[in-house]
């Protein structure tokens, strides 16, 4: 079994940041995740992470976060899948 993350990231237009981040927030996947993490940065960006427990890796058909409306970004969302090469630390 691996742990994938899967990264959703998106700009919001000017002065709709907080739109973008409660969109995100709200998004129902098809499935529960094993955890999942959302972000802000400057410049309005949101950052979604979800990890997953796939036995096929960053090949697995995973539910993923859908474009928001156009007029609610400035570009297309970019999207990361990442498979787990271990933990450091505890």
């Amino acid at each position: 079994m691996s742990t994938v993350a899967l990264m959703w990231e998106a700009r919001a237009a000017d002065g709709r940041g907080n739109e973008l981040l409660e969109w995100a927030r709200a998004q129902v996947l098809a499935r529960e995740p094993v955890r999942r993490e959302v972000f802000r940065a400057p410049q309005d960006r949101v950052l979604v992470i979800t990890w997953w427990e796939a036995p096929e890796g960053v090949a697995a058909d995973l539910p993923e976060i859908p474009e928001p409306a156009a007029d609610l970004i400035t570009r297309a969302v970019h999207r990361w899948r990442f498979e787990s090469a271990g933990v450091d630390g505890a």
